[in-house]
């Protein structure tokens, strides 16, 4: 499919760049070029190929989610740089 000039600067327009009368006739071609690679695609019998979003299957690889215990308030209060009344502290983020 062969853009014409016109359709490069209507393209152009549309996407609000700006292009000097070489750079129209360059990617005039290269468009062209690419609609070409599209159309190939286009002409590709898909019939009875399911959609899919990745071309190999994918699982979750995540674990299960279990209970476990907790470290005691005393250790993680001890690894904080700054606590008050038995929290961590904080700079203030909003003042």
């Amino acid at each position: 499919m062969n853009l014409s000039p016109e359709d490069v600067k209507h393209i152009a327009l549309l996407a609000r760049v700006r292009l000097d009368d070489s750079e129209v006739e360059r990617l005039s071609e290269q468009l062209s070029s690419i609609l070409d690679h599209f159309a190939a695609l286009a002409a590709v019998d898909t019939e009875g190929v399911e959609p899919t979003a990745h071309p190999l299957p994918l699982a979750n690889v995540m674990r299960e989610d279990s209970v476990s215990p907790s470290l005691p308030r005393e250790d993680v209060l001890r690894n904080a740089p700054a606590t008050e009344d038995g929290y961590i502290r904080v700079r203030a983020v909003l003042e």
